[in-house]
């Protein structure tokens, strides 16, 4: 799944990365470069830590969306990617019958914020559970 992170650079301070998705989790790193691969095992910590308290893993918000806000203006923003798969634990392979009309809404949604099928129905399911506030992971 893709996160937006914003990075952010104070005159006298390293890199900072701030993941608006996943509240507390922060990084930095000397470079860009090294700030956004110390964000990634952060995130990756974060989310683990979250799937063993049983909480509800965030879909990544609208990336449009975030961009707006001011509380991040002059920041630069990336997206990194977490393998959600394999912090959650081995898939499974599953059998299911779609109408035609649906699975192509679905295979043009995961496409247009970069996911296969699968990972964009993981992530409606999360989502879904999220909203409904009853379910969890």
């Amino acid at each position: 799944m893709l996160y937006p992170v914003v990075i952010q650079k104070d005159p006298d301070s390293d890199f900072g990365v701030v993941v608006p998705d996943l509240p507390g989790c922060i990084s930095a790193g000397k470079t860009p470069e090294e700030a956004l691969r110390m964000a990634r095992e952060a995130m990756e910590l974060h989310i683990e830590g979250m799937i063993e308290d049983k909480e509800t893993i965030p879909a990544p918000t609208s990336f449009t969306v975030l961009t707006q806000s001011a509380e991040y203006k002059g920041g630069t923003w990336a997206m990194v990617e977490i393998d959600l798969d394999k912090l959650m634990g081995p898939a499974e392979r599953i059998n299911i019958t779609v109408p035609r009309f649906a699975l192509r809404r679905i295979d043009a949604a995961a496409e247009q914020m970069g996911m296969n099928r699968s990972q964009f129905l993981v992530s409606a399911a999360l989502t879904g559970s999220q909203q409904s506030g009853k379910a969890k992971l």
